[in-house]
């Protein structure tokens, strides 16, 4: 009988770190593994490197394949400045992708080279969100910490580095920083933010080997390590996902994409034009708030997540930590149109819907700049945290007016780095690892009519918001 050839695939989120050991002939999740994070709740969102490393150790050890895996590969959190010193320790906390503190430098970025010319270099309008903001408030507000910096990494690189030692990066990932572009690192918008590029990693291509684990560390030494990606390039590859097939994420932050043919640049921000783990393209709409937003609405409200009503005219904006789409980084929650006869479970729903709204909204968009069809019947294939509960689901049918696909499998972000360890040893594409591991099974929602009138309403709120906020409201 032949030897089971197991992978492991990490997922290093915003809240934890979890991993998963696949058997790579038939897709089986054999072992899985967990371990907590903390995210600071100051003035901005931070979080040590350190304790990620912590919880990779943890949950590696916890699918109890750590001595015996064919093969690893880590996916990350994207967006996460962290700056290393010449030991490779952390200089600071790393500042998160919902940190928002940036926003000034994300509008002088944009001021600077304007934003049809930074979606040419780019495929994207930097937001507070991204890295290179991130970089110019560092050493605008902290340049004594910016002088201590001998490397600047993602999340995801970091853990890479750590076990293999090889300062490296993907394609994916590291198309969220707003310094990289198809022909690499973007030396004018470096020096527009004062970051020499000797501080960053090499961008390996497609489907390479980061190295191998080195001696003394949670893996076994010598184990290959693939390149690792973000977590949204990451979740693609778990899915196998095809051309022109929708995805609507609801975890911390919302994100709704699609694997493109084309190259995508929009300049009006909405969309980003990530690029995929392999060679193609990954066009994205991101929501600073989604389910943590909802269910702090459910605490206030005393009820639980699921208990929400029909009905009611309410409309909830939840941007409780800022919004990145629609761009109002200064933004809080905002209830419109609160009546007597308004019901808690009738506010509760409102803000189900404030938060699915931008990402719904934006869908077109992301097909549109990907190169494929909106007007498509694919079904919306509902992952993260939130896609199996019944609120979230029964949102998503209404406002979306399609069909909506629930995979059975869970950590699609892991299984998608498992799948890019398997593709180190099997020679596929991680893609088609995927699929023939039929990630993506599930049960299919049929389309039910789309509601109209409450997307009218979020929309007219919306405007009247951006208005006050002092920034374009979504469709200006």
């Amino acid at each position: 009988m032949a030897e089971q050839r197991v992978v492991i695939g990490v997922d290093s989120s915003t809240q934890s770190t979890k991993a998963v050991a696949v058997d790579i002939d038939t897709g089986a999740v054999v072992g899985q593994g967990r371990a907590a994070h903390t995210v600071s709740e100051g003035a901005g969102r931070e979080s040590d490197p350190e304790q990620w490393w912590r919880a990779f150790g943890e949950a590696v050890a916890g699918t109890g394949w750590a001595d015996r895996a064919a093969a690893v590969s880590i996916a990350g959190q994207q967006h996460g400045l962290v700056t290393l010193d010449a030991a490779g320790r952390p200089v600071r906390p790393a500042l998160l992708w919902n940190d928002v503190r940036s926003a000034p430098q994300a509008a002088e970025l944009r001021a600077a080279f304007g934003a049809a010319e930074l979606a040419r270099r780019t495929g994207s309008m930097p937001t507070a969100a991204f890295t290179a903001p991130k970089w110019a408030w560092l050493r605008a507000n902290e340049p004594a910490a910016a002088e201590q910096v001998a490397a600047v990494r993602l999340p995801h690189d970091f853990l890479t580095e750590r076990l293999t030692g090889e300062a490296v990066t993907d394609r994916g990932d590291v198309s969220g920083t707003g310094w990289w572009g198809p022909d690499g690192y973007d030396q004018d918008i470096l020096a527009r933010i004062g970051l020499d590029p000797v501080l960053l990693p090499q961008v390996l291509p497609p489907g390479a080997r980061a190295g191998v684990v080195r001696p003394g560390l949670p893996l076994r030494q010598g184990t290959p390590v693939a390149t690792g990606t973000g977590d949204n390039m990451a979740a693609a590859l778990g899915l196998g996902l095809m051309p022109g097939q929708p995805v609507l994420s609801l975890g911390t932050s919302g994100t709704v994409y699609a694997v493109g043919r084309d190259r995508p640049a929009d300049p009006s921000g909405t969309v980003a034009g990530f690029a995929d783990a392999l060679g193609g393209w990954l066009p994205l709409a991101c929501t600073l708030n989604c389910t943590l937003a909802v269910d702090r609405f459910a605490t206030l409200l005393g009820r639980d997540r699921d208990e929400v009503e029909d009905g009611g005219t309410v409309v909830v904006l939840p941007y409780l930590d800022g919004e990145r789409t629609p761009d109002l980084p200064g933004a809080s929650g905002l209830v419109h149109g609160l009546r007597h006869d308004t019901t808690p479970g009738q506010l509760l729903q409102a803000a189900y819907d404030g938060a699915a709204h931008a990402l719904l909204t934006a869908l077109d968009g992301v097909l549109r700049a990907g190169g494929e069809d909106p007007a498509g019947d694919e079904p919306l294939v509902l992952i993260g945290g939130g896609a199996r509960g019944r609120a979230w689901q029964q949102t998503v049918l209404r406002l979306s007016g399609r069909a909506v696909q629930v995979p059975d499998a869970q950590e699609l972000v892991a299984l998608g780095a498992a799948a890019q360890a398997a593709a180190l040893l099997t020679g596929e594409p991680a893609d088609a690892v995927a699929r023939r591991w039929r990630t993506a099974e599930g049960p299919v929602l049929e389309a039910v009519k789309k509601d109209d009138d409450a997307l009218e309403r979020i929309g007219d709120t919306l405007r009247r918001a951006g208005a006050l906020q002092g920034a374009p409201a979504e469709g200006q």
